[in-house]
């Protein structure tokens, strides 16, 4: 299916293109190494950098929010010109006013339209939810499916999209091999935009989690039985490194606390939080919802692998943790939740 490309989109409000794009570049981008020696007698750490963004409401500029959080995080211009750009939002269930559950349409607008502005040739939004199999009313209740409309950005259910199959590159699961919808290799970025929330089973579900939602239905089953079957830590930490999303983006202005990801109950956290790597992101949410990373079992696992999680390790760029750091509920009675808290 072919995505809206930049000279469709919609900019409004009289501001062009060019004088978007001028001011939101000013100062040039900072590029960001592999790796750096840390001290004359350290080894080398690898290093990630994440952003944060501080965002109240969800009727503020978003796009602008992402402009400068790319533009921190190193991004080129040239590494956006001319992409096709897949954003996969969190879409779990059909609940119509509960904002806290699905990643915020607004934040989806706000994405497609920072990748236009800085542009991308075409963005599409896909996602394969786990729980209902009818994705068209899982658009029409969460408000997605009327800014899609709007915006002519077309929308794929990556449940029923015909599969390639890759060797499986983490093997934390026994599966020798992953199937991915043949869309995502019809694409240049894949952008992880999940919401913030704590988890029954993982204890958090932010950017890795998120890639649940890629794994075709049609081939996993509903919610995806065949990985909760291989075991959820293991499948989130196979599914990551085997596919390598390019970006991830995370609704953190109302996360989910307590029982999510989908019986727990809004908190407002008031921020966007995004990187390269999804480990350090990740990382990087659950200090900002209080929790301590490396007592999650998939992250701490994914800190072997995949990416830093260690505060020392991540470079962080717009807000510090700390001045937005709002604890998220974490219930005695979920096996998944105790311990989870920074000390």
């Amino acid at each position: 299916m072919k995505g809206v490309t930049r000279e469709e989109f919609q900019i409004g409000k009289g501001v062009s293109r060019r004088d978007f794009i001028r001011g939101a570049l000013t100062g040039g981008a900072l590029v960001m190494s592999g790796g750096l020696l840390l001290g004359g007698c350290e080894r080398r750490k690898p290093l990630a950098a994440t952003f944060i963004g501080r965002v109240e409401r969800y009727d503020a500029d978003i796009a602008s929010v992402i402009i400068a959080g790319l533009r921190e995080l190193g991004v080129a211009t040239h590494e956006i010109m001319g992409k096709r750009i897949l954003l996969k939002p969190n879409l779990v269930e059909p609940h119509a006013g509960a904002g806290h559950i699905n990643t915020h349409p607004l934040v989806i607008r706000g994405a497609a339209e920072a990748f236009l502005r800085l542009g991308a040739d075409k963005v599409l939004v896909a996602e394969g939810p786990g729980h209902c199999r009818d994705s068209l009313l899982v658009l029409e209740e969460s408000g997605v499916g009327e800014v899609l409309h709007e915006d002519k950005i077309p929308f794929i259910d990556l449940n029923y999209v015909s599969g390639y199959t890759l060797a499986n590159a983490g093997k934390f699961t026994d599966l020798a091999t992953l199937t991915f919808p043949e869309t995502l290799r019809q694409v240049d970025w894949i952008v992880s935009m999940p919401k913030m929330k704590t988890h029954h089973w993982a204890g958090v579900t932010l950017s890795m989690k998120n890639l649940f939602g890629v794994m075709p239905g049609s081939f996993y089953g509903w919610p995806k039985n065949l990985l909760h079957f291989k075991g959820i830590d293991k499948s989130i930490l196979d599914i990551a490194a085997t596919l390598r999303p390019h970006f991830a983006i995370v609704d953190g202005i109302v996360g989910m606390e307590g029982d999510g990801p989908i019986m727990g109950t809004p908190r407002h956290a008031g921020v966007l939080v995004m990187g390269r790597n999804l480990p350090a992101v990740d990382a990087t949410c659950a200090r900002v919802m209080g929790i301590d990373p490396k007592k999650v079992g998939y992250l701490e696992a994914a800190s072997q692998r995949l990416g830093p999680i260690s505060e020392s390790a991540i470079i962080q760029r717009g807000e510090n943790v700390r001045s937005v750091r709002t604890d998220f509920t974490l219930l005695d009675y979920i096996p998944a939740h105790k311990g989870l808290r920074i000390s």
